[in-house]
């Protein structure tokens, strides 16, 4: 079941280091590499070596960076108003992804894949009203400091055994979103013969929110050579309800592999991730993160 949790605070209060990502692929790939030592020992004793596709390999290991251009929208209020900063443009980031692959058999694969995204987002405004000798000016601002770690763990099953392979496969997905929010309003009023009256409010809101969801994954390999290879893959998590957090993560990246050593590579490709999640409480009621860019990454295999 999804968690929230929220408190009032302070703008200055600290923020909490999230958990690395490191560490959460360690857990996953660490039991997932003894479950695959068996078959690293069947496709080197050729006495139980089977078929296997030239595409795939038994295990492999990325690390590197989707440098991403992100668009960003939020949403914080209440049910009686709300706030959205609109589609902002941020800078591109270096976000860091780890991912890893493990072949069980010829045909079964178990795959893990994790990114982070932190960003600072900052916005204000003033509008002025006039009506003969009085006057109005409003100013606004928000200011929001958000993290997002996004983490899926699926199986897939491929067809064929040639150059091409097709998978297609299921898991889950997991993602937590933290939001610091800060905002504040200020309202001049001047009435002539009166002088000026002013009101200003401040309001300061930290939200947490992570959720476990189901996934379908789909993925496509080719072998050029055996050093060089293209590669598909596409996943959709999806969670519905209309309590807590609920929503959608797509993520698409279409790209090349190429091995100049037996072990050691280097892995690029294109990738598109659409983040949109919604929440029916007060505080962050929708949060939508679309990052497009290159991804590059070391990649070892066994």
């Amino acid at each position: 079941m999804p968690r929230f949790s929220s408190s009032l605070s302070s703008p200055h209060l600290p923020r909490r280091v999230g958990v690395p990502l490191a560490l959460a692929a360690g857990t996953v790939l660490f039991p997932l590499s003894a479950l695959a030592q068996q078959q690293t020992t069947m496709a080197t004793d050729p006495a139980l070596q089977s078929t296997v596709s030239p595409a795939l390999d038994r295990i492999s290991l990325s690390v590197g960076a989707f440098y991403a251009e992100p668009k960003v929208s939020a949403t914080v209020g209440n049910s009686f108003a709300s706030f959205n900063t609109g589609d902002v443009t941020a800078d591109r980031k270096a976000l860091p992804r780890i991912a890893g692959e493990v072949l069980l058999g010829d045909n079964h694969g178990i795959s893990f894949e994790a990114f982070r995204y932190s960003q600072n987002y900052s916005n204000s405004g003033t509008a002025g009203y006039t009506t003969g000798p009085f006057g109005v000016t409003g100013t606004a601002g928000l200011n929001l400091n958000f993290d997002l770690d996004v983490a899926r763990l699926g199986y897939r099953y491929w067809f064929g055994s040639g150059n091409t392979v097709f998978g297609i496969g299921a898991g889950i997905g997991y993602y937590k979103v933290k939001l610091e929010t800060n905002a504040f309003a200020a309202a001049t009023a001047n009435l002539p013969g009166l002088g000026f009256y002013g009101s200003n409010g401040r309001y300061s809101r930290q939200d947490s929110d992570d959720a476990v969801a189901p996934m379908l994954e789909v993925g496509v390999r080719h072998a050029i050579s055996p050093n060089m290879r293209l590669f598909f893959d596409a996943s959709g998590i999806r969670k519905g309800g209309s309590s807590g957090v609920h929503g959608s993560i797509y993520n698409a990246q279409l790209g090349a592999e190429w091995f100049p050593w037996r072990n050691v590579g280097v892995s690029l490709a294109y990738a598109v991730t659409d983040v949109d999640l919604k929440r029916d409480d007060p505080g962050l009621q929708g949060l939508r993160i679309k990052f497009q860019g290159p991804v590059a990454a070391v990649k070892a295999r066994f």
